[in-house]
């Protein structure tokens, strides 16, 4: 039956599922995950207490943390078959998003209870090896793209830790890693952005969480979706130094170019995301690097802009968002932009498993109907 009335482009505004996993307040600038605003969260639990939040629906005590850390640990290798997968990937010059998805397809291997079981328990124990993993391919591929062997997971570190360790193959600095467990923890869910919905529709079919997580990658890779943090880099690189700021955002504008890290589909005010990371940027800059030239060009950068956006485009409400301080964190811990999405997407699996669980508890199919706009009876010409 063709629909009868109109559907926004994009379905931009439509409510599509109830969830209690997020919630994005646009207008105030608030981020709620499981029940908690973000500031509640980030820097005060870790990635894998937020994960136990929202596949059980609270926080865990100190013993249920304990027991999920010992559990997930073991899980942390990936299968051969994987780990060939991302060796010619890397060979081939794929794109770390693009190796992360062909592996992460391969995890069907491996999983529990076989690859068409969506109980719960199998929905849980695939999260946790979804997650534990993901971050192996990165630092797999990472190392492999640099002419090094792949080191194998260590399962006394946190998983960020163990993330960087498995990269750079030496003791982590706790500050660094703390550093990568907030930002995991600030990007683990976002309401029903476009990665999100893929899950869910492929999960509402009775599909496996792999195969929903798998789509969620396939999403997350397009740059209207995925961000782009790297460029943000890159436009700090090309400004240089503060002076030079206000002549190249003005550049910019003129030709009708976007400014990089600046602006947000929801977020009418500064996005809380930003805030979290800002904090995070400058314990790094100060604590890690030892080095804050970077780290107060983008401060005088993003004053500059901010003003200048209010002047060029008032009314537009572009303030910063979550890729510009997310290229200051990652570029602190000496990972290439190439990776900024897949370590994106290691962060956010934690949500999409999440919302594959609550899908399949929910158990009906997302069919949406759309509106024919095509001709109607044409004469057929033989």
């Amino acid at each position: 039956m063709p629909a009868t009335t109109s559907t926004p482009r994009g379905l931009d505004g439509v409510v599509a599922v109830q969830t209690r996993l997020s919630h994005v307040d646009g207008q105030n600038g608030i981020l709620v995950i499981g029940g908690y605003e973000l500031k509640q969260l980030a820097g005060k639990v870790t990635f894998e207490e937020a994960a136990h939040l929202l596949w059980t629906g609270h926080l865990p005590t100190r013993s249920e943390a304990e027991k999920l850390s010992r559990e997930m640990a073991p899980l942390r290798p990936i299968p051969k078959s994987a780990m060939a997968i991302v060796c010619e990937a890397a060979k081939q010059g794929a794109p770390p998003i693009d190796a992360m998805r062909m592996a992460c397809s391969a995890l069907s291997l491996d999983v529990h209870g076989g690859p068409n079981n969506i109980s719960h328990d199998a929905d849980i124990w695939n999260a946790k090896m979804l997650v534990a993993r993901l971050p192996t391919i990165i630092a797999a591929y990472t190392r492999t793209v640099a002419g090094r062997a792949p080191i194998a997971p260590r399962t006394d570190l946190s998983l960020a830790a163990n993330f960087l360790y498995m990269v750079n193959g030496k003791e982590v600095d706790p500050i660094a890693a703390r550093a990568l467990d907030t930002y995991w923890v600030t990007v683990i869910d976002h309401g029903m952005n476009a990665s999100t919905f893929t899950a869910r529709v492929i999960a509402s079919t009775r599909s496996d969480m792999v195969s929903a997580v798998t789509g969620a990658i396939g999403a997350l890779k397009g740059p209207l979706h995925g961000g782009a943090p790297g460029p943000v880099l890159d436009m700090l690189i090309g400004i240089r130094t503060a002076e030079n700021a206000e002549d190249w955002v003005r550049r910019e504008l003129a030709a009708g170019r976007r400014i990089m890290g600046f602006g947000h589909r929801i977020y009418k005010v500064r996005d809380p995301r930003a805030e979290v990371l800002a904090q995070v940027a400058r314990e790094m800059a100060g604590a890690v690097l030892h080095d804050r030239r970077l780290f107060d060009l983008a401060r005088e950068v993003e004053k500059t802009a901010l003003r200048l956006l209010h002047d060029v485009k008032p009314g537009r409400n572009l303030k910063t968002n979550v890729e510009f301080y997310t290229a200051l964190v990652l570029q602190s811990l000496g990972l290439p932009p190439s990776t900024f999405v897949a370590m994106f997407a290691c962060g956010r699996c934690a949500g999409w498993c999440a919302h594959v669980i609550e899908q399949h508890v929910e158990d009906h199919l997302i069919r949406p109907q759309s509106k024919y706009i095509g001709p109607r009876g044409p004469t057929m010409q033989r």
